[in-house]
């Protein structure tokens, strides 16, 4: 690894686009205000990017790509070894915003530092995985050949609940293995889900204009970035009603491209008869109310057998009545604001129509602002929109299960397919119960959200197409070239 220093000034400037490697001003003549969703103050004001702007970015990354492929695996992993260094430096800066800019309690913003931390880790050393393979061919004198490429340009769409870590989840193996990027973050999170990104890998010694980020709204450039012709793969996180209206836009591009995307989920926790109580209750507490809830994997519906129900739940309902909520900044809190006036106002509705259904609410409280208390609401319906609805906000349903085959039907009974957990003290009894689960991951006796660098992450049903982290975001990120020889 170079010697080179780490800049010791904290970051400014985050008022421009960064295209070509270079900080410019987007030319629509609007202005994006960034404000902290806790207390409404204004953050930064940034002038969004045009149509004409998202053609410069992608043009960028085109032209810059071919050089950084050709790199040695040493050149492209030193990138990666020194922006994990800036980051150490620059800790409690990135921690600042994220509680700033996307009502992060420092509780979840230390996860997801380390998770960007363990990505860039892991990154470094892709360079070399990216290698083909001879095939044996029953033909004499023939030999096959398949070499493995990048794709050339990848379009990375990001959301704004985990903004730093879903960006570089993307960004970071997809530089890796040789591609340019275009990055687009979510409007609430400009500066922790793009620009923090580009200045640390313009710190790191990126070749400019290898990684560009466009801040602009979605129906100023959205469509445009998805049907562009330059980007070979979109990779986005969010939504399941976005994901399908990516699909839509990419299907009228003049190049086929492939998606990568990480969309909604309605997480099942689901607590057998011979649960550990302790065990269920802390995997529910962290599971539900990390950051809000505002998580794909949070879980949505705990799902308890009957003969524990009650057991569980007014341990579960103690627990949470203990839960500190308020300001983000302070380090004990653990439930925080909800990022924007739209998924309040999802959430708010939500909660009425639990009371009007009937069902039980055993922890709420009054919403002050972005502010909402923790709610446990039990006895629901596992039919009922609160059930059936992600809840991106601190609210959580308990269902009963009269046995295991009514909580496995109640776990699957779902359009999303994404996180999923079972807690019981019979490991082999777990295992065949998550293996019966309909989701593209199962945790046995923990909470529902997980996510390693190295191990596969995604979905099934309506939660999302392809695969994140390790080899799987590798074979995502390149294509394969067979070649075959005469002799």
């Amino acid at each position: 690894m170079s010697n080179r220093s780490i800049n010791s000034a904290s970051y400014g400037n985050f008022t421009s686009q960064y295209i070509g490697g270079k900080w410019v001003d987007g030319t629509t003549g609007k202005k994006l205000r960034d404000t902290n969703p806790y207390d409404d103050t204004l953050l930064t004001e940034i002038a969004l990017a045009s149509k004409a702007d998202l053609d410069r970015a992608f043009a960028s990354a085109k032209a810059a790509q071919p050089e950084w492929a050709a790199k040695t695996p040493a050149e492209r992993a030193e990138i990666f070894y020194r922006a994990r260094s800036i980051l150490d430096a620059r800790k409690e800066e990135i921690i600042s915003w994220l509680v700033r800019e996307s009502g992060s309690t420092r509780i979840k913003a230390e996860v997801e530092f380390g998770a960007v931390r363990a990505g860039m880790g892991e990154a470094a050393p892709m360079p070399y995985q990216v290698v083909g393979s001879i095939m044996p061919v029953d033909h004499s004198g023939k030999e096959a050949r398949v070499y493995r490429e990048p794709v050339g340009v990848v379009g990375v769409i990001s959301p704004w609940n985990f903004p730093f870590h879903l960006s570089n989840r993307s960004v970071a193996p997809a530089l890796a293995v040789g591609n340019g990027v275009v990055l687009k973050p979510a409007s609430d999170t400009p500066i922790t889900g793009g620009l923090l990104l580009a200045k640390i890998y313009e710190e790191a010694g990126l070749p400019a204009g290898l990684l560009n980020v466009v801040i602009g709204s979605g129906a100023e450039i959205g469509d445009a970035f998805c049907a562009h012709p330059v980007p070979r793969v979109i990779s986005f996180t969010g939504s399941t009603a976005v994901g399908k209206r990516i699909a839509h836009v990419t299907a009228g591009s003049p190049r086929l491209k492939r998606m990568s995307l990480e969309l909604g989920g309605n997480a099942p926790l689901v607590i057998l008869d011979d649960a550990d109580l302790g065990v269920a209750v802390n995997a529910a507490l962290l599971g539900r109310f990390l950051h809000q809830g505002q998580i794909c994997m949070s879980t949505n519906r705990i799902i308890v057998m009957d003969a524990i129900y009650d057991k569980f739940l007014d341990a579960f309902t103690e627990a949470v009545k203990g839960i500190k909520y308020g300001n983000p900044d302070e380090p004990d809190t653990m439930v925080g604001p909800i990022c924007n006036d739209v998924q309040l106002k999802t959430v708010i509705h939500l909660i009425e129509s639990a009371r009007k259904d009937g069902f039980e609410f055993r922890v709420g409280g009054d919403i002050e602002g972005r502010l909402v208390p923790p709610y446990v609401i039990a006895n629901v319906a596992p039919d009922s929109e609160l059930a059936q609805t992600e809840v991106f906000g601190p609210v959580v349903s308990v269902i009963s299960a009269r046995d295991e085959e009514e909580a496995l039907k109640i776990a699957n009974d779902t359009e999303y397919g994404l996180s999923s957990a079972v807690i019981t003290t019979n490991e082999a009894r777990g295992l065949a119960f998550a293996k019966r689960i309909e989701a593209g991951m199962t945790h046995i006796n923990d909470m529902t959200v997980q996510d390693f660098p190295s191990v596969m992450f995604g979905g099934e049903k309506n939660s999302g197409l392809g695969r994140f982290n390790g080899h799987w975001i590798l074979d995502e990120f390149t294509t394969e070239h067979l070649v075959t020889i005469q002799r």
